[in-house]
């Protein structure tokens, strides 16, 4: 395989299925387009209460995309404003309960425990990540947005985000790859 094939973008579009996550591994460049989920640790503790107690959910977790991301205020004609990522291991704790009920995939920043990368495995999910640093591009993949859930929660309200192009890179997949101590090894002496 050439560099050329290497950085070449897998193109995937939300909801996603198995079959779409069946095919990606680590290191692998993601354009994603379709409806992505915006969530952190607030919002996340409210969906895995509902879930516990088996009552409704907000927003339809089946073949679902969480962004953890608190995004700036959009500037007039914008649907949003800065979008970075943010650490994952917060939401870790939720993962489990989440895949279970039909959540696909995650975006943030950081490496994922060892408990969420054998959910990962279990349930057939992704988690992808989004660069940190470039939350101004990241942003211009966006098309629009919403809040579905929790408004008092402000900057970490659920949004719904239609993007196009959103890109990420697939930091564990679910064969059990993990790029992070992948990537470690690889440069270790």
């Amino acid at each position: 395989m050439n560099l050329r094939e290497k950085t070449l973008a897998i193109r995937l579009t939300t909801p996603l299925t198995d079959n779409d996550i069946e095919k990606l591994k680590i290191g692998d460049n993601i354009l994603l387009s379709g409806v992505i989920y915006t969530g952190r640790d607030a919002a996340h503790k409210r969906l895995h209460d509902l879930l516990k107690k088996g009552e409704p959910l907000p927003i339809d977790l089946q073949g679902a995309v969480i962004y953890y991301v608190g995004p700036a205020p959009a500037k007039p004609g914008y649907p949003i404003g800065s979008a970075g990522p943010t650490t994952s291991y917060r939401m870790d704790p939720f993962v489990p309960l989440m895949f279970q009920h039909g959540q696909k995939g995650m975006i943030g920043k950081g490496n994922r425990s060892e408990e969420v990368i054998a959910t990962i495995k279990k349930f057939k999910g992704v988690y992808l990540a989004a660069t940190g640093g470039v939350a101004a591009l990241i942003a211009k993949s966006v098309k629009s947005m919403e809040i579905v859930a929790y408004e008092d929660l402000g900057p970490e309200a659920i949004r719904r985000l239609v993007v196009e192009d959103f890109p990420c890179i697939v930091a564990n997949d679910c064969h059990g790859g993990d790029l992070f101590k992948e990537g470690i090894k690889k440069y270790q002496r």
